[in-house]
């Protein structure tokens, strides 16, 4: 699972207010370059929740994000590879995801997070 998979996800779970940002239990994680693409890292960047990216970088030890931003960094290539670095190239194998409200895991394995609801939850 990438960080950016990290960043778009939530607890969905029926009543659940505040099931974002899951917190990032990472037990295994990997980097994989991928290609630095900056149209897309532009494009993304608005939609990305900044302290939750921040937080699950620190958590598997990339510690080289800034811990705020402001729009005018996405002219800095420097800043772009970071971003990229941790949005696409970690990718934790396994893991867990843990809602703030509720504490409800959701389990990583082999990159993929388990976020399928039982029928009572939905």
């Amino acid at each position: 699972m990438r960080l950016l998979t990290h960043n778009m996800v939530s607890n969905n779970v029926k009543g659940v207010v505040n099931g974002f940002s899951l917190c990032l239990k990472a037990s295994t994680w990997v980097e994989k370059e991928v290609n630095f693409n900056v149209g897309f890292l532009r494009s993304i960047f608005p939609k990305i929740d900044w302290p939750a990216l921040f937080s699950a970088s620190q958590t598997v030890g990339y510690v080289t994000l800034p811990n705020s931003v402001e729009a005018n960094m996405l002219k800095s290539e420097d800043f772009l590879k970071k971003f990229n670095h941790a949005l696409s190239e970690i990718h934790v194998e396994e893991g867990a995801l843990v809602c703030p409200e509720t504490v409800q895991r959701f389990p990583i394995n082999k990159m993929i997070p388990n976020m399928l609801l039982n029928k009572d939850e939905v």
